[in-house]
């Protein structure tokens, strides 16, 4: 029996996929359970066109990353810490505190997505990656200053 999966089974199939099997499995563990639906000519349509909206969607969410993108690398974070001699910080700027003064410029992004080796400890202009999108990486520049 054709079934279209509503959800992931493990070591069956994942979500949206259509396959064969047994009809005894079918009727008994996946219509039961809701984790499956039979593939009829109309259920099938409706799977094709929700695949075609998800990917549609998926699409404009790229757009929309790419135009982040470009926004995030015209722009120039600038914070001031306290540091010593020849330049070097006292403390370390995180990607917490870089998240906060973008939030501040009205440019929302999870710290999680900024993506730094280590932290910051001297004055001075720094290149930081950010993941916008699974496809996208911006290059962000941060000024740090003497305060």
């Amino acid at each position: 029996m054709k079934v279209i999966f509503l959800a992931d089974v493990k070591g069956k199939g994942k979500k949206g996929e259509v396959k064969d099997v047994s009809e005894g499995y079918a009727r008994n563990y996946l219509l039961k359970n809701n984790l499956a639906k039979e593939a009829t000519k109309a259920n099938l349509k409706a799977l094709e066109k929700q695949q075609e909206s998800q990917k549609r969607e998926e699409e404009n969410k790229l757009q929309e990353a790419k135009q982040f993108k470009e926004k995030l690398e015209n722009t120039t974070v600038e914070l001031s810490a306290k540091s010593g001699d020849k330049g070097r910080l006292f403390g370390a700027v995180t990607n917490k505190q870089i998240a906060e003064q973008l939030k501040k410029m009205d440019l929302k992004i999870d710290k999680r997505k900024i993506e730094m080796n280590e932290p910051i400890r001297n004055l001075g202009y720094t290149n930081v990656t950010v993941k916008v999108h699974p496809q996208v990486t911006a290059t962000l520049k941060v000024h740090v200053k003497e305060a």
